[in-house]
């Protein structure tokens, strides 16, 4: 096993504040969250990114992080739930986590998700799909 800061809480080598776990996964608040009450989901084994999930673990752990958004709501009072992921680039710790932070309206993070882009046009726009279904299909999809 790598030596993993996730792992470590996971296996109770390290302090971190659970809110949830099961078979498959366990749910900590984030030490340096966006609002109080983020949380980090992640699966109990190492897995660095989406992508390695064995494909039996992605339903569970998303079950999870469809209960932990409704409960990080409401424990705290928020309007909503940010859910998301980051993979390999910008993932400060690389075993796989779903960020869940509570969001009120007007909470300031207008600009978590970057400049927005247009495609160059139509051909481009149509070009892309194309490269991704191709990719798709190699895959066996």
């Amino acid at each position: 096993m790598p030596d993993c800061a996730f792992c470590r809480i996971v296996a109770g080598d390290e302090p971190g504040s659970v809110v949830f776990e099961d078979e498959a996964s366990v749910g900590f608040l984030d030490n340096r969250p966006l609002f109080p009450g983020h949380v980090l989901l992640v699966p109990r084994d190492h897995h660095e990114a989406f992508w390695d999930l064995p494909p039996d673990l992605v339903g569970s752990l998303f079950a999870n992080a469809q209960l932990l958004s409704v409960a990080v709501r409401d424990a705290m009072g928020a309007d909503g739930a940010f859910v998301a992921a980051n993979n390999v680039v910008s993932q400060s710790v690389p075993h796989f986590h779903v960020h869940i932070v509570p969001r009120v309206r007007k909470d300031g993070l207008r600009g978590f998700f970057w400049p927005r882009r247009k495609y160059e046009d139509e051909e481009h726009l149509a070009e892309t799909a194309a490269t991704i279904r191709a990719e798709v299909e190699r895959r066996g999809a």
